[in-house]
Formats: C-alpha cells, structure tokens, sequence
C-alpha cells in the first residue's frame, strides 16, 4: 500500500476491484479546503474514463506492471501465441487486448505487452506496419484529378482505403491504430 502523494501520471492502479491506469493527477489546494488529489483514470479492461478525489493520506495500491517485446507466432482459438524474444517461453493472449487493430497482426510481428502478476492486462502492435497489397482494383485512366482513394486488401485479409497509384503487389505503409494509409514503401 502507498499514499496517494506518491501516485504519478502512468502509475497503474487497483481501484474499487479493477486496474485502472492513471492518466492526469493533479495536486488541488481549494481556498480554505484540505488539499486533495485528483485523478483521471481509464480502465484497463474496458477503457471507461474515471475520476476520483484522493485524500492526501489516503491509501492506493500502486500495481506493478511489466512490460515487455514478444514475437507474435501463431494463432490459437480466442488466443494468440507470443514468445519472450529473450526467453523463448511462450504465453497465450486474449485477442480482446489488441482489439481492432488485430487485423493488421502477421506472424513474426513484435508486439508490446505489459502482464500485471502474470495476467496479460494490455497488448499493442506498433503505431505503424508494411503490408503487401494482395488484391486492388486497377486505376482508371482521368481518375486521378483528386485525391481519390479506392479499397485494396492487404497480405492480412483486412480491407484499407489507398490512393488510386496502388496496384496489387505493392507495399504499403499503415497506421495500426486507425487503419489509415501512411505511404508507398520501396
């Protein structure tokens, strides 16, 4: 147990039961009031924003979360099978953690997960990766006036929006997160 005067921003926290990650921790001194703390907390699990004032000497249990690289292998039901690049020990994680940028995930891809007491509490591919387009529909000749953009599949199965230049066999550069093109890649 700590104080909640020793709680800083990125601390993960148990709170009312649930892991919550703190996100802003403000010092308050209110006029003639007692000092407090207060806090904007996101849940881990189900992303929901909390807000809580601390007292000063209240007690918090400050949680210890690893993270760590892994080498995604395979995929194995509702979980997916990942390997410690240092140990080579492998560990199963629910493929809710990665949530829809999943559909970017290939085999060999690094990917960043923090376990709290063994029990796998985020996972996230990087911000960016480099797809092969698999199947894009060719370009016709006066379309390109605007920045017009078409849909091409990628090596993954998932679907994105590209510039009508893209052709089947090219790489591409993508943002994991909202599933945007970046750029060509040479």
């Amino acid at each position: 147990m700590a104080k909640a005067s020793e709680v800083k921003s990125g601390n993960v926290l148990r709170f009312n039961g649930e892991l919550v990650s703190v996100e802003e921790y403000i010092h308050r001194t209110p006029g003639n009031l007692r000092a407090f703390y207060q806090a904007r907390m996101r849940n881990v699990k189900t992303g929901k924003i909390v807000e809580y004032r601390f007292r000063t000497d209240e007690e918090v249990t400050i949680c210890r979360v690893e993270t760590n690289d892994y080498q995604y292998l395979y995929e194995d039901g509702d979980y997916l099978v990942v390997m410690d690049n240092n140990t080579f020990e492998q560990y199963n994680i629910p493929k809710l953690l990665f949530g829809s940028s999943i559909k970017f995930l290939k085999e060999g891809m690094n990917v960043t997960i923090a376990f709290e007491s063994d029990e796998p509490i985020v996972a996230q591919l990087p911000n960016s990766v480099e797809l092969e387009v698999t199947y894009s529909e060719p370009a016709v000749k006066g379309d390109t006036s605007t920045s017009a953009l078409k849909y091409a599949t990628v090596e993954t199965g998932a679907e994105i929006r590209v510039p009508l230049f893209i052709n089947q066999g090219d790489k591409v550069k993508v943002d994991t997160k909202t599933g945007d093109y970046m750029e060509r890649v040479k």
